[in-house]
């Protein structure tokens, strides 16, 4: 039976405002392990309701056509754009990155600081939000033109050193790396190393950066997606703002959630506060809130007191599996945000570190075929299987569940 979380506000909403766990029709379920991470997939992905595609040969996947120019897609002239549901609470910069693959960093701050990029007719700030159905007045961009990549120094040969140790699938086009946990994807106050600045190293013959396509949390390990062409981040960025991607995300929580299989679905929006910032639960219609959708899974138990669960969000906000695993009563161990339950105690031998995996993910590949990519446990994470008995050969039943 369907358990309903309480809710914050008395008044009935609609289906898909409510922010209970409900459960999902669920296809049998047959013995399976994982996939190996380092080689693309030999079988259509078995997420339900994908149309079954047949795997590319070699040859498609190989530069077969002819790579379509970034500059013929940005804008020589002024146009005006509106911001999408999906693009609700995005950065402004975040937001040309998105739509505008291989622009710079320093040409996005300058047009920004320059007010020739307007919203609703007024002058932002790069960090600044937006908000889905706000006019956006773009200005003509252009491309950089990129730098000669040098020698390589001894530091920057540990760092490309650093960054093939944590991949697990590439081509010409494509990187899909092991982000350890505790390393972050893009600086921020007082960092100092991250992925972003890491892929400096990787320059080509053309000064041609990899591009982050996707981001996932500092302290939450797994499967990065990188695209190593213009061309590719072009293709990759699409297929995530149309929700082609299928990611799939391991985690440890307490108690045994009910349903076994269910559906979260709630409004989100940040909260800033003196020191930190969260995701709150929000209803529809506050500000800055966006529609989040998350399925999951449990795949096995410790006892009573643990339950290992797997995740597909459907949606990608902000701390989004965190927050609505905690929404739901069962917050993620060792998430020092969302953690919420009092007087718990860690059974001995587990690292209090988050327990969250991006494990697996899913995409187009931009010259056909999939990319179909998975992430081993890491070492807390492992060391906590092993401790509960867990087997992580199971068959993992979040591929059955719906795609909305």
């Amino acid at each position: 039976m369907s358990r309903r979380i309480k809710r914050m506000n008395p008044k009935p909403r609609s289906r898909d405002e409510r922010g209970d766990a409900r459960p999902f029709k669920a296809r049998s379920a047959q013995k399976a392990g994982p996939r190996p991470g380092g080689k693309a997939a030999s079988k259509p992905p078995r997420f339900a309701g994908e149309r079954a595609e047949r795997r590319a040969p070699k040859a498609a996947l190989e530069k077969t056509a002819p790579e379509k120019s970034v500059e013929a897609l940005l804008p020589t002239k002024v146009q005006t754009v509106t911001v999408t549901a999906d693009e609700n609470n995005m950065r402004v910069d975040r937001f040309l990155e998105a739509r505008f693959p291989g622009l710079s960093f320093s040409h996005i701050q300058r047009v920004v600081r320059k007010g020739e990029l307007r919203v609703d007719g007024k002058r932002v700030d790069s960090k600044d939000r937006l908000e889905e159905g706000q006019s956006v007045r773009i200005p003509p961009l252009k491309l950089d033109t990129p730098k000669a990549a040098g020698p390589l120094s001894e530091a920057a040969q540990k760092t490309l050193a650093a960054l093939k140790e944590m991949t697990i699938w590439e081509d010409d086009d494509v990187l899909v790396l092991n982000k350890p946990a505790g390393l972050a994807v893009q600086g921020g106050s007082g960092m100092t190393r991250h992925i972003d600045q890491m892929l400096e190293v990787m320059r080509d013959s053309k000064g041609q950066k990899p591009r982050l396509v996707h981001r996932i949390d500092r302290e939450t390990s797994g499967c990065l997606l990188i695209a190593k062409t213009r061309f590719a981040a072009s293709h990759l960025t699409g297929a995530f703002r149309s929700r082609s991607a299928r990611k799939v995300y391991w985690a440890l929580v307490p108690g045994l959630p009910k349903p076994k299989q269910g559906r979260i679905s709630t409004f989100l929006a940040k909260e800033e506060g003196e020191d930190d910032t969260i995701m709150r639960i929000a209803q529809h219609g506050d500000e800055g809130a966006s529609h989040a959708v998350t399925y999951y899974a449990m795949v096995e138990t410790a006892g009573n007191k643990l339950t290992w669960v797997s995740l597909k969000p459907v949606t990608g906000r902000t701390h989004q599996l965190r927050a609505h695993m905690a929404h739901i009563g069962h917050p993620i161990v060792g998430d020092p945000k969302y953690f919420n339950i009092e007087n718990w105690q860690l059974p001995g031998g587990l690292q209090n570190r988050l327990h969250l995996l991006a494990r697996r993910i899913v995409i187009p590949h931009p010259r056909g075929g999939v990319i179909d990519a998975t992430a081993p446990l890491p070492p807390h994470m492992q060391q906590s299987w092993n401790l509960l008995g867990l087997d992580a050969t199971r068959f993992d039943p979040i591929e059955n569940a719906p795609e909305e």
